[in-house]
């Protein structure tokens, strides 16, 4: 008897993996396999060209090592995808913001330190498959460490969760409605709280957060003007 919690193969994201670890090719293929039901692996490989030659290509979302050591520029592998319509999410062990800059003006649409928790690699997925941009919580800080003093650049899924949480929803209604864990939930708000932090602005209580949401133009206030 099929599973019904299983969406049906046509409406899963179809995802390859590309690293040279195999170890980590091995472990990453597994653990998403059974961690996102919406997610379709149909494709782990080792290269590049195995990538280009896979009978599934070209798939949906793609997460691609950004070291392969094949010396093809990461900005034409990018491009290459772009071309056939997949999204890019890469993954490195390196966070230098030029190379990150680089990527995401190639068209990346997301970027991930292997150091990040497990769960983010899901969210990119999904992020991308849907044409949202994500970025890794520690990226975003050496990326956006020279805009202090302005509001910081939030991902729509972002957006959505300081609305939300900002907007008097606790923590485990706004991963309901998003259809993310709490877990992920919490993180989101985490990464939130860390951007504004860096423009040099605290919105470290609920208070505080919805106040900004509000003035940046993320959530529009349903008070009542007082007139008095």
């Amino acid at each position: 008897m099929p599973d019904s919690s299983v969406p049906p193969t046509d409406d899963r994201i179809r995802l390859a993996l590309v690293d040279d670890h195999k170890m980590l090719l091995g472990a990453l293929t597994e653990w998403i396999r059974n961690a996102a039901s919406d997610i379709n692996m149909v494709a782990a490989v080792s290269t590049w060209p195995d990538l280009l030659t896979h009978t599934e290509f070209p798939v949906d979302v793609v997460l691609l090592d950004l070291d392969l050591k094949d010396n093809i520029p990461i900005s034409l592998k990018i491009s290459t995808l772009k071309t056939t319509g997949v999204k890019t999410v890469l993954m490195s062990t390196y966070s230098e913001p030029n190379v990150v800059r680089e990527a995401l003006a190639a068209g990346a649409l997301g970027y991930l330190v292997k150091s990040e928790d497990a769960e983010m690699i899901v969210e990119a997925i999904r992020a991308a498959s849907q044409g949202d941009s994500f970025v890794s919580a520690e990226l975003d800080l050496a990326l956006n460490a020279s805009d202090v003093g302005g509001a910081p650049k939030l991902s729509a899924q972002e957006r959505r969760v300081m609305a939300l949480y900002g907007g008097g929803e606790p923590v485990k209604a706004v991963a309901f409605q998003l259809g993310i864990s709490e877990e992920t939930a919490k993180s989101y708000l985490k990464r939130i709280r860390e951007k504004y932090r860096v423009a040099g602005i605290d919105v470290g209580t609920k208070v505080a957060l919805r106040k900004r949401a509000i003035q940046d133009g993320i959530l529009i206030s349903t008070d009542a003007p007082n007139s008095f």
